[in-house]
């Protein structure tokens, strides 16, 4: 009689970048999968990225759009990992080739929010005084809040979430705009001042939630990982990410979005506006949610015809020339 050896159960590797959100939410995935499958073993290994590195430039002037994934990719294909844990509106709309977008998780409210100084706790992002310092280091952010408030002073913020609190409340910023999402994930909820609408600030594309980045030749990862995935989510970014793909836009590109579903129905909005504000092109495409990444492309073709790429083309080249 042959006996049947069974293989040991597989240890998984988990790439996550070192900082204090990376590893909240890398850990966070690591939980939810460690109770779907008890029986494997995940174990999180850290890396610093070229974003985490280069703490003293705008991010929009390095101009690379795989600046908090790149590392983490080269992990993947060098099997040193084997997934990774990326802030989904981190992660390029191209990734690649043999790495797939295998999961994306439950989104947080994608909105952004206002933090203010003490001094302006009874002021609203609408209500601030003239030549009020909001601190942003998102062009997308800073052109659509430039277009409404042309009477504010905007200046670039970097670093780590407590190390921007710490200016802020220090009194070299009057307010921050921040990612609600992030705050409440770091226990922060306290500090969002004011959810800002999306008639005045539409969100990045993937804000709120995680993507899981892997081996496209994983299958029985792939399987495994589809187990914390939210339909409903996935659907959405999925829309999201075709838009900005279409329209070729980094992470770093005044490009924001909003979406929506209703039953089987998904209402996508996006805009793109020049980074003084002066120019914005807004608009809003709706069909089945089977259909996400064609109603994307729809849109972006939509905003193409309105404009878009001319203002993108100069924003590309202000970043090339360094101003």
């Amino acid at each position: 009689m042959t006996s049947v050896v069974s293989s040991p159960p597989r240890t998984i590797r988990i790439g996550s970048r070192k900082s204090q959100l990376a590893l909240v939410q890398t850990y966070w995935v690591q939980e939810q999968l460690q109770k779907s499958f008890p029986d494997i073993t995940f174990e999180v290994h850290t890396m610093s990225t070229q974003g985490d590195k280069i703490l003293d430039v705008a991010l929009a002037k390095i101009g690379d759009k795989g600046l908090f994934t790149k590392e983490l990719e080269l992990g993947m294909i060098n099997k040193e990992i084997d997934f990774a844990v990326h802030s989904l509106k981190d992660l390029p709309t191209r990734l690649p080739e043999g790495l797939v977008l295998a999961a994306v998780t439950e989104r947080e409210n994608p909105a952004d929010a206002l933090v203010v100084h003490e001094k302006y706790k009874d002021r609203q992002i609408d209500t601030l005084p003239e030549g009020a310092v909001i601190g942003t280091s998102s062009l997308r952010r800073l052109a659509q809040l430039r277009h409404r408030f042309p009477h504010y002073t905007f200046k670039d913020v970097r670093g780590n979430l407590n190390t921007r609190m710490a200016k802020l409340d220090a009194g070299e910023y009057d307010a921050l705009i921040l990612a609600v999402a992030g705050l409440e994930r770091l226990g922060m909820g306290d500090r969002v001042h004011q959810i800002i609408p999306k008639e005045i600030s539409l969100h990045a594309v993937g804000q709120g939630a995680l993507g899981i980045e892997c081996r496209a030749e994983d299958a029985e990862l792939i399987s495994l990982l589809k187990a914390i995935e939210h339909p409903e989510t996935r659907d959405r970014c999925l829309a999201e990410r075709a838009f900005l793909r279409e329209l070729e836009g980094g992470c770093q590109v005044p490009i924001g979005v909003n979406t929506e579903i209703q039953g089987s129905i998904l209402t996508l909005t996006g805009i793109v506006a020049s980074v003084d504000g002066q120019k914005l092109v807004q608009d809003t495409v709706s069909g089945e949610t089977t259909d996400a990444e064609k109603l994307g492309t729809e849109l972006a073709q939509c905003l193409r015809d309105q404009g878009a790429q001319e203002i993108l083309d100069e924003i590309f080249a202000q970043i090339q020339r360094g101003s």
